[in-house]
């Protein structure tokens, strides 16, 4: 295994050939025995999506290596399910997979959740599906066999960009949440959140006195893009209320609810 030092101590990457690569499903990925300038330790958590789970096995070792939450998914349909459910800085997909491909699940994922920056990671290397991707939507592409080197740095640019783009801290009367942390501070301490309570605070008060549609807390924080019949927004309201304050989220009837904090 070749030892690649960074800074004060030396990270393990997987991968030993002298020659500085290694097969992975026949896929050469590259890296590096030479030291690589400091950089400091990734804060954020990735999804990555691919049916190769060499190759995810593989990536999640060296950004797990980098101080990053990696969360792998070996389908189109795991990884959509769990971007749309789960909060992620940052989702690298493969576009070629059994089922549902890459490209769908970047155009279904990017309709309910806009912001959400994905770097597209695919053995296609031809023209058309680069603009595709790029025009789907996707924030970068990076064609196999790669330098994990070049990876990691892709990451650290797209993690740099979200940050200055993405406010720490959504404020909205007497509370405030922090993104980072996904807590909430009502002014008497710290509230931890559910991944599934954070995202549903997030999008009441990223609308702060204006009701929003169960529809739309379902399709953005479930993924449902339908009404399943369910009174599961009914039950994370009481939750949030509970935690919150029953007077911080209001009934709208008929319509759904509304932060007022």
């Amino acid at each position: 295994m070749t030892e690649v030092s960074r800074g004060s101590g030396t990270r393990p990457y997987p991968c030993s050939p002298a020659d500085g690569y290694c097969s992975v499903g026949g896929t050469l990925l590259g890296t590096s025995a030479r030291p690589i300038a400091t950089e400091p330790d990734l804060v954020g958590r990735v999804l990555l999506v691919d049916d190769e789970e060499r190759i995810v096995n593989f990536l999640r070792r060296g950004l797990e290596a980098e101080g990053l939450e990696v969360d792998p998914a070996l389908s189109g349909a795991e990884g959509l399910r769990l971007a749309i459910g789960r909060t992620y800085d940052l989702v690298i997909l493969d576009l070629v997979m059994p089922g549902i491909d890459g490209l769908t699940v970047l155009r279904r994922l990017l309709q309910a959740k806009p912001s959400q920056a994905v770097l597209v990671l695919s053995a296609r290397d031809d023209t058309a599906s680069k603009v595709a991707s790029l025009e789907s939507g996707a924030e970068d592409y990076i064609s196999k066999p790669f330098s994990l080197e070049e990876l990691l740095a892709r990451v650290r640019a797209r993690l740099r960009s979200a940050a200055r783009a993405t406010p720490n801290e959504l404020i909205a009367g007497s509370t405030a949440l922090d993104l980072i942390r996904r807590r909430a501070d009502t002014g008497r301490g710290a509230v931890p959140l559910a991944d599934r309570e954070f995202l549903l605070l997030r999008e009441l008060m990223g609308n702060a006195g204006r009701p929003v549609s169960k529809e739309r807390l379902l399709a953005s924080v479930w993924g449902y893009h339908f009404d399943p019949g369910s009174n599961v927004v009914d039950v994370y309201v009481r939750r949030l209320r509970t935690k919150l304050g029953a007077e911080a989220i209001t009934t709208v009837r008929g319509v759904g609810y509304r932060f007022d904090g």
